[in-house]
Protein backbone atom coordinates (compact mmCIF):
# COMPACT_ATOMS: atom_id res chain seq x y z
CA UNK A 1 0.00 0.00 0.00
CA UNK A 2 1.48 3.34 -1.14
CA UNK A 3 0.82 6.68 1.24
CA UNK A 4 1.60 10.16 0.73
CA UNK A 5 4.89 11.33 2.25
CA UNK A 6 4.87 15.24 0.99
CA UNK A 7 2.67 17.55 -0.16
CA UNK A 8 3.51 20.93 -1.41
CA UNK A 9 2.03 23.57 -2.92
CA UNK A 10 2.95 27.13 -4.93
CA UNK A 11 1.33 30.04 -6.57
CA UNK A 12 1.23 30.09 -10.53
CA UNK A 13 -0.16 32.13 -13.44
CA UNK A 14 -3.03 30.65 -15.13
CA UNK A 15 -4.07 31.99 -18.93
CA UNK A 16 -4.94 35.40 -18.18
CA UNK A 17 -1.82 36.58 -15.97
CA UNK A 18 -4.17 35.77 -12.65
CA UNK A 19 -2.47 33.80 -9.89
CA UNK A 20 -3.69 30.22 -9.55
CA UNK A 21 -2.58 27.22 -6.83
CA UNK A 22 -0.63 24.15 -8.25
CA UNK A 23 0.35 21.21 -5.97
CA UNK A 24 2.15 18.10 -5.82
CA UNK A 25 2.17 15.02 -3.64
CA UNK A 26 4.94 12.70 -3.26
CA UNK A 27 4.07 8.64 -2.22
CA UNK A 28 6.68 6.24 -0.42
CA UNK A 29 7.14 4.99 -3.76
CA UNK A 30 8.56 7.75 -4.91
CA UNK A 31 6.01 8.95 -7.47
CA UNK A 32 5.21 12.57 -7.76
CA UNK A 33 1.98 14.10 -8.91
CA UNK A 34 0.92 17.60 -9.64
CA UNK A 35 -1.94 19.22 -10.92
CA UNK A 36 -3.28 23.48 -11.28
CA UNK A 37 -6.42 24.32 -10.82
CA UNK A 38 -7.87 26.69 -13.41
CA UNK A 39 -10.29 29.96 -12.33
CA UNK A 40 -13.29 31.06 -14.09
CA UNK A 41 -15.14 34.77 -15.26
CA UNK A 42 -18.08 34.08 -15.66
CA UNK A 43 -18.84 32.04 -11.46
CA UNK A 44 -22.47 31.03 -10.40
CA UNK A 45 -22.89 33.21 -6.61
CA UNK A 46 -23.68 29.27 -5.39
CA UNK A 47 -20.09 28.15 -6.39
CA UNK A 48 -17.87 26.74 -3.76
CA UNK A 49 -15.74 29.64 -2.77
CA UNK A 50 -11.90 30.25 -4.67
CA UNK A 51 -9.58 31.37 -1.89
CA UNK A 52 -7.87 34.93 -2.80
CA UNK A 53 -5.63 36.95 -0.52
CA UNK A 54 -7.68 40.46 -0.88
CA UNK A 55 -3.89 42.15 -1.05
CA UNK A 56 -4.80 44.56 -3.48
CA UNK A 57 -1.10 45.54 -3.29
CA UNK A 58 -0.52 42.37 -4.53
CA UNK A 59 -1.74 40.89 -7.96
CA UNK A 60 -4.79 43.04 -7.50
CA UNK A 61 -5.85 41.11 -4.65
CA UNK A 62 -5.99 38.29 -6.64
CA UNK A 63 -2.82 36.16 -5.25
CA UNK A 64 -3.35 32.86 -3.96
CA UNK A 65 -0.44 32.90 -0.87
CA UNK A 66 -3.58 31.83 1.67
CA UNK A 67 -4.54 29.02 -0.59
CA UNK A 68 -0.64 27.82 -0.85
CA UNK A 69 -0.28 28.31 2.66
CA UNK A 70 -3.48 25.47 3.60
CA UNK A 71 -2.20 23.10 1.43
CA UNK A 72 1.52 23.51 3.05
CA UNK A 73 0.70 24.28 6.95
CA UNK A 74 -2.57 22.32 7.22
CA UNK A 75 -3.98 19.64 4.55
CA UNK A 76 -0.77 18.23 3.60
CA UNK A 77 0.38 17.06 7.45
CA UNK A 78 -3.00 16.13 7.69
CA UNK A 79 -2.63 13.59 5.27
CA UNK A 80 0.34 12.69 5.42
CA UNK A 81 -0.72 11.76 9.10
CA UNK A 82 -3.59 9.91 8.22
CA UNK A 83 -1.74 7.16 6.52
CA UNK A 84 -4.35 6.96 3.75
CA UNK A 85 -3.58 5.10 0.70
CA UNK A 86 -4.02 7.73 -2.72
CA UNK A 87 -6.47 4.62 -4.31
CA UNK A 88 -9.06 5.62 -1.45
CA UNK A 89 -9.82 8.56 -2.85
CA UNK A 90 -13.31 9.14 -1.63
CA UNK A 91 -11.41 8.51 2.09
CA UNK A 92 -9.44 11.27 1.20
CA UNK A 93 -11.45 13.82 -0.12
CA UNK A 94 -14.17 13.53 2.70
CA UNK A 95 -11.37 13.89 5.41
CA UNK A 96 -10.53 17.13 3.41
CA UNK A 97 -14.45 18.09 3.44
CA UNK A 98 -14.22 17.70 7.22
CA UNK A 99 -11.30 19.22 7.95
CA UNK A 100 -12.84 22.65 6.30
CA UNK A 101 -16.40 22.18 7.59
CA UNK A 102 -18.24 24.82 6.10
CA UNK A 103 -20.76 24.38 3.23
CA UNK A 104 -19.10 25.96 0.37
CA UNK A 105 -15.29 25.02 1.54
CA UNK A 106 -15.01 28.90 2.27
CA UNK A 107 -12.16 28.10 5.43
CA UNK A 108 -9.81 26.24 3.36
CA UNK A 109 -10.92 27.25 0.18
CA UNK A 110 -12.03 25.34 -2.69
CA UNK A 111 -9.16 25.70 -5.06
CA UNK A 112 -6.55 24.47 -2.44
CA UNK A 113 -8.60 21.39 -1.91
CA UNK A 114 -9.26 20.55 -5.12
CA UNK A 115 -5.53 20.93 -5.92
CA UNK A 116 -5.16 18.29 -3.54
CA UNK A 117 -7.81 15.64 -4.74
CA UNK A 118 -6.93 15.93 -8.21
CA UNK A 119 -2.95 15.89 -7.71
CA UNK A 120 -3.96 12.59 -5.61
CA UNK A 121 -6.23 11.12 -8.10
CA UNK A 122 -3.18 11.27 -10.55
CA UNK A 123 -1.24 9.74 -8.19
CA UNK A 124 -3.07 6.83 -7.33
CA UNK A 125 -3.27 5.83 -11.42
CA UNK A 126 0.44 5.98 -11.83
CA UNK A 127 0.63 3.84 -8.64
CA UNK A 128 -1.75 1.48 -10.66
CA UNK A 129 0.23 1.47 -13.87
CA UNK A 130 -3.20 2.73 -15.62
CA UNK A 131 -3.62 5.95 -17.34
CA UNK A 132 -5.60 8.76 -15.48
CA UNK A 133 -8.99 8.47 -17.68
CA UNK A 134 -8.49 4.55 -17.12
CA UNK A 135 -8.41 5.25 -13.33
CA UNK A 136 -11.07 7.66 -13.54
CA UNK A 137 -13.23 5.31 -14.76
CA UNK A 138 -12.98 2.87 -12.24
CA UNK A 139 -13.64 5.61 -9.88
CA UNK A 140 -16.89 6.71 -11.87
CA UNK A 141 -17.41 2.89 -11.76
CA UNK A 142 -17.06 3.15 -7.77
CA UNK A 143 -19.76 5.03 -8.18
CA UNK A 144 -22.39 3.56 -9.97
CA UNK A 145 -21.42 5.16 -13.23
CA UNK A 146 -21.30 2.22 -15.88
CA UNK A 147 -19.79 3.59 -19.68
CA UNK A 148 -18.35 2.85 -22.73
CA UNK A 149 -14.90 5.17 -22.49
CA UNK A 150 -14.83 7.67 -25.68
CA UNK A 151 -13.57 10.43 -26.65
CA UNK A 152 -16.80 13.26 -26.36
CA UNK A 153 -17.84 15.22 -29.09
CA UNK A 154 -16.11 19.16 -28.50
CA UNK A 155 -18.17 22.27 -28.28
CA UNK A 156 -16.23 24.66 -29.66
CA UNK A 157 -16.18 28.33 -28.82
CA UNK A 158 -15.77 30.16 -31.83
CA UNK A 159 -16.78 33.33 -30.88
CA UNK A 160 -15.86 34.68 -27.86
CA UNK A 161 -18.72 37.45 -25.80
CA UNK A 162 -20.00 38.79 -22.78
CA UNK A 163 -17.44 38.49 -19.55
CA UNK A 164 -14.55 36.35 -22.29
CA UNK A 165 -14.87 38.89 -25.11
CA UNK A 166 -14.30 42.59 -26.11
CA UNK A 167 -17.52 43.86 -24.54
CA UNK A 168 -19.29 44.65 -27.52
CA UNK A 169 -21.74 40.92 -27.46
CA UNK A 170 -24.04 39.90 -24.75
CA UNK A 171 -24.12 36.57 -24.94
CA UNK A 172 -21.21 34.70 -23.94
CA UNK A 173 -20.14 32.02 -26.12
CA UNK A 174 -20.83 31.18 -30.01
CA UNK A 175 -20.10 27.28 -30.05
CA UNK A 176 -20.08 25.22 -33.50
CA UNK A 177 -20.52 21.37 -32.52
CA UNK A 178 -19.73 18.53 -34.86
CA UNK A 179 -22.47 15.68 -34.90
CA UNK A 180 -21.60 13.50 -32.17
CA UNK A 181 -21.73 10.71 -34.93
CA UNK A 182 -18.63 11.83 -35.96
CA UNK A 183 -15.48 10.17 -34.44
CA UNK A 184 -13.32 13.43 -32.42
CA UNK A 185 -10.28 12.88 -34.82
CA UNK A 186 -12.70 14.18 -37.21
CA UNK A 187 -15.11 16.99 -35.33
CA UNK A 188 -11.52 18.34 -33.86
CA UNK A 189 -10.39 18.48 -37.97
CA UNK A 190 -13.90 20.25 -38.69
CA UNK A 191 -13.50 22.43 -35.86
CA UNK A 192 -10.34 23.76 -37.24
CA UNK A 193 -11.54 24.09 -40.59
CA UNK A 194 -14.34 26.27 -39.87
CA UNK A 195 -11.85 28.26 -37.58
CA UNK A 196 -9.79 29.37 -39.84
CA UNK A 197 -12.42 30.06 -42.44
CA UNK A 198 -14.09 32.54 -39.32
CA UNK A 199 -10.60 34.42 -39.32
CA UNK A 200 -10.34 34.52 -42.92
CA UNK A 201 -13.90 36.20 -43.20
CA UNK A 202 -13.33 38.32 -40.45
CA UNK A 203 -9.94 39.42 -41.85
CA UNK A 204 -11.83 39.64 -45.60
CA UNK A 205 -14.43 42.56 -43.65
CA UNK A 206 -11.50 44.28 -41.74
CA UNK A 207 -13.27 43.28 -38.97
CA UNK A 208 -11.47 42.84 -35.59
CA UNK A 209 -10.21 39.12 -35.04
CA UNK A 210 -8.41 39.18 -32.08
CA UNK A 211 -9.33 36.10 -30.09
CA UNK A 212 -11.28 36.17 -26.42
CA UNK A 213 -9.94 34.45 -23.18
CA UNK A 214 -11.01 30.92 -24.88
CA UNK A 215 -9.61 31.42 -27.73
CA UNK A 216 -12.38 32.47 -30.11
CA UNK A 217 -12.76 35.40 -32.40
CA UNK A 218 -13.55 38.73 -30.09
CA UNK A 219 -15.20 40.92 -33.13
CA UNK A 220 -16.56 44.01 -33.31
CA UNK A 221 -20.29 43.30 -34.40
CA UNK A 222 -23.72 44.84 -33.67
CA UNK A 223 -25.66 42.18 -32.11
CA UNK A 224 -25.81 38.51 -30.78
CA UNK A 225 -27.50 37.15 -34.47
CA UNK A 226 -24.37 39.01 -36.11
CA UNK A 227 -21.84 36.54 -34.69
CA UNK A 228 -24.31 33.51 -35.51
CA UNK A 229 -24.10 34.38 -38.98
CA UNK A 230 -20.35 35.04 -38.99
CA UNK A 231 -20.82 31.13 -37.79
CA UNK A 232 -23.29 29.97 -40.94
CA UNK A 233 -21.21 31.85 -43.49
CA UNK A 234 -18.52 30.26 -42.48
CA UNK A 235 -19.84 26.47 -42.37
CA UNK A 236 -21.45 26.86 -45.68
CA UNK A 237 -17.98 28.07 -47.30
CA UNK A 238 -16.43 24.35 -45.98
CA UNK A 239 -17.66 21.08 -47.36
CA UNK A 240 -20.00 20.41 -43.75
CA UNK A 241 -23.51 21.10 -43.91
CA UNK A 242 -24.99 22.83 -41.02
CA UNK A 243 -27.93 20.46 -39.15
CA UNK A 244 -25.99 17.21 -40.61
CA UNK A 245 -22.34 17.94 -40.27
CA UNK A 246 -22.35 20.54 -37.39
CA UNK A 247 -24.88 22.36 -35.42
CA UNK A 248 -24.57 25.73 -33.48
CA UNK A 249 -25.14 26.00 -30.21
CA UNK A 250 -24.87 29.21 -27.51
CA UNK A 251 -23.30 29.55 -23.64
CA UNK A 252 -26.01 32.90 -22.79
CA UNK A 253 -24.54 33.57 -19.31
CA UNK A 254 -27.65 35.58 -18.53
CA UNK A 255 -26.83 36.27 -15.50
CA UNK A 256 -24.26 38.90 -16.58
CA UNK A 257 -26.84 41.00 -18.54
CA UNK A 258 -29.91 40.66 -15.91
CA UNK A 259 -30.66 43.70 -14.05
CA UNK A 260 -33.85 44.42 -12.09
CA UNK A 261 -35.32 41.93 -13.02
CA UNK A 262 -35.05 41.74 -17.12
CA UNK A 263 -32.87 40.98 -19.39
CA UNK A 264 -31.05 43.78 -21.56
CA UNK A 265 -29.32 42.74 -25.21
CA UNK A 266 -28.34 44.69 -27.77
CA UNK A 267 -30.70 42.76 -30.47
CA UNK A 268 -33.97 44.15 -28.77
CA UNK A 269 -34.94 47.40 -27.99
CA UNK A 270 -36.14 47.73 -24.29
CA UNK A 271 -35.54 45.28 -21.22
CA UNK A 272 -36.94 41.52 -22.10
CA UNK A 273 -39.19 39.55 -19.23
CA UNK A 274 -38.49 35.84 -18.66
CA UNK A 275 -41.12 35.08 -21.12
CA UNK A 276 -39.79 37.85 -23.85
CA UNK A 277 -36.42 35.98 -23.53
CA UNK A 278 -37.85 32.33 -24.02
CA UNK A 279 -39.87 33.55 -26.88
CA UNK A 280 -36.28 35.23 -28.35
CA UNK A 281 -34.84 32.27 -28.18
CA UNK A 282 -37.95 30.20 -29.74
CA UNK A 283 -36.82 32.18 -33.07
CA UNK A 284 -33.17 31.78 -32.56
CA UNK A 285 -33.83 28.30 -32.15
CA UNK A 286 -36.55 28.34 -35.66
CA UNK A 287 -33.92 29.88 -37.68
CA UNK A 288 -30.53 28.19 -36.41
CA UNK A 289 -31.94 24.63 -35.01
CA UNK A 290 -29.04 24.94 -32.31
CA UNK A 291 -28.02 21.69 -30.19
CA UNK A 292 -27.13 23.38 -27.34
CA UNK A 293 -28.41 26.40 -24.71
CA UNK A 294 -26.58 27.05 -21.77
CA UNK A 295 -27.57 29.44 -19.07
CA UNK A 296 -30.42 30.97 -21.20
CA UNK A 297 -31.98 32.54 -17.85
CA UNK A 298 -30.42 33.89 -14.54
CA UNK A 299 -29.28 31.47 -11.92
CA UNK A 300 -32.40 31.41 -9.68
CA UNK A 301 -34.71 31.98 -12.13
CA UNK A 302 -36.63 28.45 -11.33
CA UNK A 303 -39.96 28.91 -12.67
CA UNK A 304 -38.25 30.30 -15.79
CA UNK A 305 -35.83 27.17 -16.29
CA UNK A 306 -38.73 25.72 -16.17
CA UNK A 307 -40.56 27.23 -18.92
CA UNK A 308 -38.08 26.94 -20.98
CA UNK A 309 -37.89 23.21 -20.80
CA UNK A 310 -41.11 22.99 -21.45
CA UNK A 311 -41.25 25.13 -25.00
CA UNK A 312 -37.43 23.64 -26.37
CA UNK A 313 -36.12 21.03 -23.89
CA UNK A 314 -37.37 18.33 -26.72
CA UNK A 315 -35.84 20.25 -29.33
CA UNK A 316 -32.18 20.97 -27.48
CA UNK A 317 -29.90 20.53 -24.67
CA UNK A 318 -30.84 23.06 -21.75
CA UNK A 319 -27.65 23.07 -19.96
CA UNK A 320 -27.12 24.41 -16.18
CA UNK A 321 -23.96 25.86 -15.32
CA UNK A 322 -24.96 28.99 -13.05
CA UNK A 323 -27.99 27.69 -11.83
CA UNK A 324 -26.22 24.50 -10.77
CA UNK A 325 -22.54 25.61 -10.12
CA UNK A 326 -21.73 21.42 -9.93
CA UNK A 327 -23.56 21.19 -7.12
CA UNK A 328 -25.60 18.42 -5.72
CA UNK A 329 -28.30 19.61 -4.19
CA UNK A 330 -28.82 22.22 -6.53
CA UNK A 331 -28.81 19.63 -9.15
CA UNK A 332 -31.50 17.25 -7.54
CA UNK A 333 -33.62 20.05 -7.41
CA UNK A 334 -33.16 21.19 -10.93
CA UNK A 335 -34.04 16.91 -11.59
CA UNK A 336 -37.24 17.24 -9.88
CA UNK A 337 -38.34 20.60 -11.21
CA UNK A 338 -37.57 19.54 -14.84
CA UNK A 339 -35.47 22.63 -14.79
CA UNK A 340 -32.96 21.53 -17.35
CA UNK A 341 -31.77 18.68 -19.68
CA UNK A 342 -27.81 18.93 -19.28
CA UNK A 343 -24.92 19.60 -17.11
CA UNK A 344 -21.35 21.67 -17.17
CA UNK A 345 -19.27 20.22 -14.45
CA UNK A 346 -16.62 21.36 -13.42
CA UNK A 347 -14.60 20.19 -10.67
CA UNK A 348 -13.65 23.44 -9.27
CA UNK A 349 -17.14 24.42 -8.77
CA UNK A 350 -17.77 21.93 -6.30
CA UNK A 351 -13.57 21.27 -4.93
CA UNK A 352 -13.50 17.48 -4.79
CA UNK A 353 -13.30 14.80 -7.48
CA UNK A 354 -15.76 12.60 -5.29
CA UNK A 355 -18.41 15.13 -5.24
CA UNK A 356 -18.09 15.43 -8.90
CA UNK A 357 -18.71 11.93 -9.71
CA UNK A 358 -21.83 11.96 -7.41
CA UNK A 359 -23.07 14.90 -9.54
CA UNK A 360 -22.48 12.91 -12.65
CA UNK A 361 -23.98 10.22 -11.24
CA UNK A 362 -27.54 12.25 -10.29
CA UNK A 363 -27.23 13.68 -13.36
CA UNK A 364 -26.70 10.27 -15.22
CA UNK A 365 -29.36 8.69 -13.58
CA UNK A 366 -31.99 11.40 -14.61
CA UNK A 367 -31.02 10.63 -18.47
CA UNK A 368 -29.36 14.24 -18.93
CA UNK A 369 -26.32 14.91 -21.47
CA UNK A 370 -22.88 15.33 -19.25
CA UNK A 371 -20.73 18.27 -20.76
CA UNK A 372 -17.28 18.14 -18.83
CA UNK A 373 -15.99 21.65 -18.77
CA UNK A 374 -12.76 23.69 -18.74
CA UNK A 375 -12.79 27.34 -17.10
CA UNK A 376 -11.69 30.59 -18.62
CA UNK A 377 -8.55 30.96 -16.74
CA UNK A 378 -7.28 27.68 -18.12
CA UNK A 379 -3.62 26.38 -17.21
CA UNK A 380 -1.47 23.84 -19.26
CA UNK A 381 -2.91 20.83 -17.09
CA UNK A 382 -4.50 18.61 -19.61
CA UNK A 383 -6.04 16.33 -16.47
CA UNK A 384 -10.01 17.48 -17.67
CA UNK A 385 -9.62 15.51 -21.05
CA UNK A 386 -8.80 12.35 -19.56
CA UNK A 387 -11.27 13.25 -16.41
CA UNK A 388 -14.21 13.54 -19.54
CA UNK A 389 -13.38 10.51 -20.70
CA UNK A 390 -13.31 8.82 -17.69
CA UNK A 391 -16.91 9.71 -16.73
CA UNK A 392 -18.15 8.78 -20.34
CA UNK A 393 -18.79 12.61 -20.96
CA UNK A 394 -20.96 13.41 -24.01
CA UNK A 395 -19.27 16.74 -24.63
CA UNK A 396 -16.61 18.71 -23.46
CA UNK A 397 -15.84 22.33 -23.54
CA UNK A 398 -12.34 23.13 -23.84
CA UNK A 399 -12.87 26.53 -25.67
CA UNK A 400 -12.02 27.16 -29.76
CA UNK A 401 -9.03 25.03 -31.71
CA UNK A 402 -6.51 27.78 -30.24
CA UNK A 403 -4.44 29.02 -27.92
CA UNK A 404 -2.35 26.60 -25.90
CA UNK A 405 -4.12 26.00 -22.56
CA UNK A 406 -7.04 25.17 -25.16
CA UNK A 407 -5.02 22.88 -27.51
CA UNK A 408 -2.86 20.97 -25.36
CA UNK A 409 -6.51 19.09 -23.64
CA UNK A 410 -7.68 18.70 -27.53
CA UNK A 411 -4.70 17.09 -28.58
CA UNK A 412 -5.07 14.81 -25.25
CA UNK A 413 -8.49 13.76 -26.35
CA UNK A 414 -7.06 13.16 -29.07
CA UNK A 415 -4.21 10.93 -28.08
CA UNK A 416 -6.60 9.35 -25.86
CA UNK A 417 -8.78 8.60 -28.63
CA UNK A 418 -5.72 6.56 -30.43
CA UNK A 419 -5.22 4.83 -27.36
CA UNK A 420 -8.24 3.45 -26.83
CA UNK A 421 -8.88 2.40 -30.91
CA UNK A 422 -5.55 0.57 -30.40
CA UNK A 423 -6.96 -0.97 -27.12
CA UNK A 424 -9.97 -2.03 -28.31
CA UNK A 425 -8.72 -3.12 -31.98
CA UNK A 426 -6.57 -5.62 -29.53
CA UNK A 427 -8.63 -6.51 -27.36
CA UNK A 428 -11.30 -7.41 -30.28
CA UNK A 429 -8.45 -9.35 -32.43
CA UNK A 430 -7.53 -11.70 -29.02
CA UNK A 431 -10.91 -12.50 -28.71
CA UNK A 432 -11.47 -13.43 -32.41
CA UNK A 433 -8.31 -15.96 -32.14
CA UNK A 434 -9.07 -16.80 -28.99
CA UNK A 435 -12.96 -17.94 -30.55
CA UNK A 436 -10.98 -19.49 -33.88
CA UNK A 437 -8.82 -21.29 -31.35
CA UNK A 438 -11.45 -23.10 -29.45
CA UNK A 439 -13.49 -23.74 -32.78
CA UNK A 440 -10.00 -25.38 -34.04
CA UNK A 441 -9.89 -27.55 -30.99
Amino acid sequence: MAKINRVWAREILDSRATPTIEAAVQLDNGIISVYSVPSGASTGTHESLELRDGDESRFRGKGVTKAVQNVNQIIGPALIQSGLDPINQQALDKKMIEMDGTENKSKLGANSILAISAAVTKAAAMTQQKPLYAWINELAQAKGISVTMHAPTPLFNMVNGGLHGAGNLDFQEFFVIPATSKPFSEGLRMGAEIYMMIGNNLARRGAIHSVGDEGGYAPNLFTNADALEILVEAIRQTNYQLGRDVFLGLDVAANTFYEDGSYKIRDKSGPMSVENMISYYKELNNTYHMAVLEDPLHEDAWEGWQKMMAELGNQLVVVGDDLLVTNPQRVQKAISQKACNGVLVKPNQVGTISETLDVIKQSRDAGWRIIVSHRSGETNDTYIADFAVGVGADYVKFGAPARGERVGKYNRLSSIETELTYYYNQHSQQNQSQQTNEQQQ
